[in-house]
């Protein structure tokens, strides 16, 4: 068996499974990469048990089969390869040697290298659900619109162990469209794509879902979808990944976002979210209390902690009361700013009620902030 694959192709392939493939594993076959050679092309695998992953490379194939090679190592091989060309070539060790067995050679350049290879029995069989083999038609989506849609809630997911469900990002399916929520009980953030969808509710572990934005962000076309037995599987134009979805959904949020303000204030994004990086260096480290005062039409920021005090003021459009002091956590409400360009509008409830944070030109994005008890 023979394969001749341009290293940049090889190099761009490996690394969409090197994050997946564990360095250390409890179950050692885990960290090694599947090579497959078939008439589809070079195909790689691997699988962290919560993520599996399959690329198919159009590469130069002769003959046909699969073997498992050390990951790491093949990877830092191949990167570190110094012709524009691998040559792979899969064959016997010789009798009596120390990598006497299945071996396979390795060619670039002036460069070469053998591996023992090892049996692919063992490893654990990946899971795929065919798009379209359920009921309805196969359904798509613009792979990078789906990860902007995870993208844009994935901060305010839980990364505490206690807060179960909410340690994951929800995408609720349904034929007004897309809808991406994550929330840990003090924040949330909630982005809705229009399109045509079957209706179904899902959860993605956050950590699962950042895969799913690494390998889709910068993918050009649609990637179908299916849900199966506690998984999602995408199915891109050269890659398939599959995820292990969480069981239950979420409570009621819904409840959380206000519906009346005595105060709505409108600026810039870019402004604000500068403003608070500033102000916030000097605030008190275990709260990140910062203070805003909203007065007149006028933004008063101001934090104070162990080192001094740090104050600056902007200016606002503003509706409702003329005066209204709030404090929040920092960095909350900076994470809630990102995902925002161009101006938007913070929606008061109260000093220490839910406030809401709207993109003014990306209406589908909103944030809830919950201001500190002060």
């Amino acid at each position: 068996m023979e394969v001749r694959i341009p290293k940049r192709a090889l190099a761009e392939g490996l690394s969409i499974l090197e994050r997946i493939i564990p360095s250390r594993s409890s179950n050692p076959i885990l960290t090694y990469l599947p090579i497959e050679l078939s008439d589809q092309g070079l195909i790689l695998r691997g699988t962290n048990g919560e993520v599996d992953i399959e690329v198919k490379l159009p590469a130069e194939i002769q003959g046909s089969g699969q073997v498992l090679v050390p990951a790491q190592t093949f990877s830092q091989i191949v990167r570190s390869a110094p012709g524009e060309l691998v040559e792979l070539i899969f064959g016997q060790g010789a009798e009596g040697a120390k990598s006497a067995g299945e071996r396979l050679e390795l060619h670039s350049g002036a460069f070469n290298t053998q591996f023992s290879t090892t049996s692919p029995d063992g490893y654990p069989e990946l899971s795929f659900t065919v798009p379209g083999s359920g009921a309805g038609a196969v359904e798509t989506i613009a792979a990078s619109r789906l990860a902007q849609a995870i993208t844009r809630v994935r901060y305010a997911a839980s990364t505490e162990e206690y807060r179960a469900i909410f340690r994951g990002v929800q995408l609720e399916m349904s034929p007004a469209g897309l809808r991406s929520v994550a929330s840990d009980g003090f924040r949330l953030a909630r982005y809705d794509l229009p399109m045509q969808l079957q209706t179904r509710k899902l959860v993605i572990p956050a950590r699962s879902a950042d895969e799913i934005v690494r390998v889709f962000k910068d993918a050009q076309g649609e990637v179908a979808f299916a849900v199966g037995e506690g998984t999602l599987t995408l199915v891109g134009e050269a890659v398939r990944m599959s995820v292990k979805l969480m069981e239950g959904e979420f409570p009621d949020y819904a409840r959380v976002i206000p519906q009346s303000f005595v105060l709505e204030a409108t600026l810039t994004a870019e402004a604000l979210r500068e403003s608070l990086k500033r102000v916030a260096v000097l605030s008190d480290r275990n709260n990140h209390r910062v203070n805003l005062l909203f007065n007149n039409g006028k933004l008063d920021i101001d934090a104070e902690g162990d080192y001094g005090r740090g104050r600056e003021e902007l200016n606002i459009d503003s509706s409702g009361e003329s005066q209204l002091m709030v404090a929040y956590n920092a960095q909350y409400l900076i994470d809630a700013l990102v995902p925002i360009e161009g101006a938007v509008r913070i929606k008061l409830s109260g000093p220490t009620s839910p406030s809401v944070v709207q993109a003014i030109e990306d209406t589908g994005y909103l944030a809830v902030v919950v201001p500190l008890r002060v």
